[in-house]
């Protein structure tokens, strides 16, 4: 099987209400796996890192569970809450939301994503949600549509 592109966003969250924390869980199985497409980390020290931070979250006992029980992903959602007495703190999914929401990457990242995809930068696109998308959709068709 080929390698695959991530295509869940950043900006989905799951039944917990975590943003990123869909994607983080399909990276990290993907690349479990050995499927995760070239270029991308399973587990990364940008928006990986502050779900796991955000969390609580020990690095290396999430990889590890997902590594060793390949879980759908509800049943990480469990594993995350059985790891944090059964709720998650409000205030603190809120706060971790915010920073997603709110990232922005810096004009070098934004103009290469956009100068990849044809889009003239007019200033309109800044949040790194929007242009991750954009990226991973030019990554997913220029490695599997466009071959």
């Amino acid at each position: 099987m080929s390698k695959i592109v991530p295509l869940i966003s950043s900006g989905t969250a799951g039944p917990l209400g975590v943003l990123h924390l869909p994607r983080l869980w399909q990276k990290a199985s993907l690349e479990a796996k050995g499927l995760l497409a070239d270029g991308y980390p399973g587990c990364g020290q940008g928006y990986d890192q502050m779900v796991l931070d955000g969390l609580g979250l020990d690095r290396d006992a999430t990889l590890n569970f997902i590594k060793s029980n390949f879980p759908t992903y509800p049943e990480f959602e469990k594993w995350i809450l059985d790891q944090k007495g059964g709720s998650l703190d409000a205030a603190a999914v809120q706060k971790l939301n915010d920073a997603i929401t709110g990232y922005i990457h810096d004009d070098a990242t934004r103009k290469t994503i956009l100068d990849a995809n044809g889009i003239t930068d007019e200033g309109k696109i800044k949040d790194a949600i929007n242009l991750n998308n954009l990226d991973d959709w030019y990554e997913f068709h220029a490695s599997v549509l466009k071959g």
